[in-house]
């Protein structure tokens, strides 16, 4: 009884923040992503291994199923309890995972590092959901939040345009092949972003004129989408970044980190940490390494 599931990493190109309050938001889905194995357990338990992407065990525990049921939190063992709270709602949409079963011994793989923020939680609930054979956007909800478009890029091999419409998750698949993908490249800034606290600082500061800053969000994401030149897209991203910036009332990537480059840079997801992306019309790798950010991806090594 072994199964095996599989799910993508995710960045978020436009829209950050203000997907959660229906605007338009273009995500890419990445060819890194995470495994989840089952395979059959015993004495009514589940034994949980999750493994880096370096092949090291990250988190090791063993649950009972009335832990699950329960929803048995445990002072000080975040992980431990984060888990639970999400089998715990899986277990809520579907008990027979649990009522029909021996035990379990669960196996996690990414192919990322976990400190990358492409999606370590998202896989992780979209494969949750899978082997439960339940609604990953209606687990995402009940036990994470957010606005589901990671889960909405774990589930889909191409490019997508995302939005809510009433709470439900509206995705369209987009084409995006422009040739200047060659000069994209993803940089990793090592300040891990905790999603929940970038939202909650979002809503705190949220624009009273929300409707206005969707507007002009959906229109520059769609001139992102149909930029036919390089200069059409730096352009956009860029106009992008100065609205971003002033809704959250924070510097841009490139005014704080890098003001002295001779290109584009896009702050991805929670401003401030992980991933940004990069339009150089040069190789920009030298440049980040002597400021001392080492991970620097291509565009076509990154993006499914």
């Amino acid at each position: 009884m072994k199964k095996e599931f599989y799910s993508n990493g995710k960045l978020l190109i436009t829209g950050e923040y203000l997907v959660l309050d229906g605007a338009n938001g273009f995500a890419l889905p990445t060819k890194f992503g995470q495994n989840l194995i089952v395979e059959k357990g015993k004495n009514q338990e589940i034994k949980w291994s999750s493994f880096d992407a370096d092949g090291s065990i990250w988190f090791e525990d063993t649950f009972s199923f009335a832990d699950i049921s329960n929803k048995i939190i445990t002072k000080k063992l975040a992980v431990r309890n984060t888990l639970i709270e999400i089998l715990h709602e899986g277990y809520l949409l579907n008990s027979d995972f649990l009522n029909q079963a021996e035990g379990y011994s669960v196996t996690t793989q990414l192919t990322f590092s976990r400190n990358w923020g492409l999606g370590t939680s998202s896989t992780l609930i979209n494969n949750i959901a899978q082997w439960l054979q339940i609604d990953a956007f209606v687990l995402l909800n009940n036990s994470f939040g957010g606005s589901g478009y990671d889960i909405a890029c774990a589930q889909n091999d191409s490019p997508i345009l995302y939005h809510l419409d009433n709470d439900k998750p509206i995705i369209e698949k987009v084409n995006f092949k422009p040739e200047f993908t060659k000069n994209l490249y993803f940089v990793y800034l090592d300040k891990k972003q905790n999603s929940k606290a970038s939202i909650a600082v979002y809503y705190k500061n949220k624009n009273k004129d929300l409707a206005q800053d969707i507007a002009k969000n959906n229109k520059i994401t769609s001139a992102i989408l149909n930029a036919k030149t390089l200069a059409e897209f730096s352009f956009a991203l860029e106009k992008h970044e100065a609205e971003m910036s002033s809704i959250l009332e924070m510097q841009t990537a490139k005014e704080s980190l890098f003001p002295d480059f001779d290109g584009v840079i896009k702050s991805l997801g929670a401003w401030g940490g992980d991933f940004v992306m990069v339009v150089s019309k040069e190789n920009p790798k030298e440049y980040f390494k002597e400021k001392g950010f080492r991970i620097i991806i291509p565009f076509h090594e990154m993006i499914l």
